[in-house]
């Protein structure tokens, strides 16, 4: 998902996530392109959303946008000529978060939800393990084109080979594609969520 930027000062304020980063004017009406940070941008630059400056003290509200060659080009209101939308370049653009409820109801989540449950095996999981086994913690959500990785720190380091120095090679993390097959359950409120893996995917448990 988007990256997290709280409004720290202002408990009123609402919590603003890092959209996108406004680079080089395009033409001569006011477009600008943009580098997103938001899976979401066909929401973010639908025409009348409102994004924010990082202190959320200036609005910009979208007055168009559209996509040319893989990239995304909007255009906010007031920026009407190549003048203003060169003085833009740079600028940082945030939006307000989702709503939690209507997130859970969709099944989607933010990284920094994620980060800190505990990783236990689902109570029906594909490889016999016992349900509830404590497999580490999550400490990091990769996104990668194909698919976002959950980073989880083992509770229990598992020795896979040696170096060619004599050393042990230890495993300290796993990398778990975050799909619905392998974490088919998550729960906020009680700090977990379950791992069904193929075998071999993660260090110490049976399949390896």
């Amino acid at each position: 998902m988007t990256d997290q930027h709280t409004m720290q000062d202002d408990p009123q304020q609402p919590e603003l996530l890092r959209v996108c980063r406004i680079g080089r004017a395009q033409g001569m009406k006011g477009e600008v392109t943009v580098q997103i940070f938001t899976d979401e941008p066909e929401w973010r630059f639908e025409p009348g959303s409102v994004l924010y400056s990082e202190d959320g003290e200036t609005e910009y509200t979208v007055e168009s946008s559209r996509t040319f060659k893989n990239r995304w080009i909007i255009k906010l209101e007031g920026c009407d000529d190549r003048n203003a939308s060169e003085a833009l370049n740079g600028t940082m653009l945030y939006g307000e978060a989702d709503d939690p409820d209507d997130m859970l109801e969709a099944d989607e989540w933010y990284p920094k939800d994620l980060i800190g449950l505990e990783a236990r095996m689902d109570e029906e999981n594909a490889l016999g393990v016992e349900g509830g086994h404590v497999v580490g913690k999550v400490v990091d959500v990769i996104d990668s084109p194909a698919q976002s990785l959950l980073k989880i720190r083992l509770a229990e380091p598992v020795t896979v080979g040696t170096a060619k120095d004599g050393t042990p090679v230890v495993e300290k993390t796993a990398l778990v594609p975050f799909v619905d097959e392998i974490v088919p359950e998550i729960d906020l409120e009680e700090g977990y969520l379950t791992l069904d893996p193929p075998g071999g995917l993660i260090p110490g448990i049976p399949g390896m």
